[in-house]
C-alpha cells in the first residue's frame, strides 16, 4: 500500500519553534474531542510536509494534566499526517542517563490518572466500540530506528533505550517517589509521554519521541532538587540536538519506500476494536 508521508512534530518544553519549517501555514483545526494545544503549523522540512504543534501551546499555557491530548493527535491525524516524532523534556533515574544525553524512548509506565486515554469513549462523532489496545511494543520501531539513526550520525550521546515514567505534574517527584520509580526499572521521568503515545497508536500512527534528560531528579543522594530553571536552562542549552534529530530523522522515513509496518499500525488497531450491536 502507497502512503503519502506526512509527519507531525509534537515539541516539549522549548521546542516549538515554527522557523524550522519553509513556506510555514497556520491552520486552525477542530475535532470531536475539542481544540488542539494550538493551531497546527503546516510546511515542509526539506521538502518533506510536515506540520508542527506545540504540546503545551506556543504560550506554554497548558499543564501537562490540562493538555488536550485527544485533540492533539486527532488533529494530526485529520491533517493526514502518517508519522508524529515527539521532544520531551526528563529527569533522569539512572547515573548513566546523564543532562544533556538523547534517549530514544521504548516503553514507560503510568502514574498519570484521570487523563482521557482513548478516542472510543461514546463521543459524539467519535470511533465506535471500544479499543483493547496492546501496548507491547508501546512505540514504533520505525520511527525509533529513524531516530537513533539520526542521533548516531551527529555523534550525539544517545540511549537506544528508556522506560520513561510518567507522573502527573505539574509537581515534581518527592525523594521518596524518585527512588520507588527507579526500583520500578525506570530510566527517566516527564509528565507527557502517556497518554500521547496510547492515543497515537490507537490511532493507527507511526509515534517515537526523543527525550532530553535536563536533570538528575532528586533520588541522588546531596542532590538538590529540580527546579524549573535548572529544567529549561539545561532544555534550552541542548535543544538544537533535538532539532538535529528530529530533522534528520525526518529525512529517513521519507525515504522509506516500504510502508508496510504503517498499515500493520492500522491493523493492530482494527483487530483490537469490540464492537457490539
Amino acid at each position: 500500500m502507497e502512503y503519502d508521508i506526512k509527519i507531525g512534530i509534537i515539541g516539549g518544553s522549548g521546542f516549538d519553534d515554527p522557523t524550522l519549517f519553509e513556506n510555514p501555514v497556520e491552520k486552525d483545526v477542530t475535532t470531536p474531542f475539542g481544540n488542539p494545544s494550538d493551531v497546527l503549523i503546516e510546511g515542509t522540512i526539506k521538502g518533506v510536509p510536515c506540520v508542527i504543534l506545540a504540546r503545551h501551546g506556543r504560550k506554554h499555557q497548558y499543564q501537562p494534566s490540562d493538555v488536550n491530548y485527544r485533540a492533539n493527535i486527532w488533529a494530526l491525524k485529520e491533517i493526514g499526517c502518517t508519522h508524529i516524532l515527539a521532544t520531551t523534556a526528563t529527569g533522569s533515574l539512572r547515573e548513566e542517563y546523564k543532562p544533556g544525553d538523547l534517549v530514544i524512548l521504548d516503553d514507560f509506565i503510568d502514574r498519570t490518572w484521570g487523563r482521557k486515554c482513548t478516542f472510543y469513549d461514546r463521543t459524539e462523532n467519535g470511533p465506535k466500540g471500544v479499543c483493547h489496545l496492546p501496548m507491547r511494543p508501546a512505540f514504533c520501531e520505525k520511527a525509533r530506528n529513524a531516530l537513533l539513526t539520526a542521533a548516531r550520525s551527529k555523534g550525539y550521546s544517545c540511549h537506544e533505550t528508556g522506560t520513561a515514567v510518567v507522573i502527573q505534574g505539574p509537581r515534581f517527584s518527592s525523594k521518596a517517589e524518585s527512588l520507588m520509580h527507579r526500583q520500578w526499572g525506570g530510566h527517566l521521568v516527564n509528565m507527557t509521554t502517556v497518554p500521547e503515545v496510547v492515543l497515537a497508536k490507537e490511532a493507527g500512527l507511526s509515534y517515537a519521541a526523543v527525550a532530553l534528560v535536563t536533570d538528575y531528579d532528586c533520588w541522588r543522594e546531596n542532590e538538590v532538587s529540580v527546579s524549573v530553571s535548572e529544567v529549561l536552562a539545561m532544555f534550552s542549552k541542548n535543544v538544537k540536538k533535538a532539532a538535529d534529530v528530529i530533522i534528520d530523522a525526518v529525512q529517513i522515513l521519507a525515504a522509506e519506500t516500504q510502508h508496510d509496518y504503517l498499515a500493520a499500525h492500522k491493523e493492530q488497531v482494527s483487530n483490537a476494536i469490540m464492537l457490539k450491536d
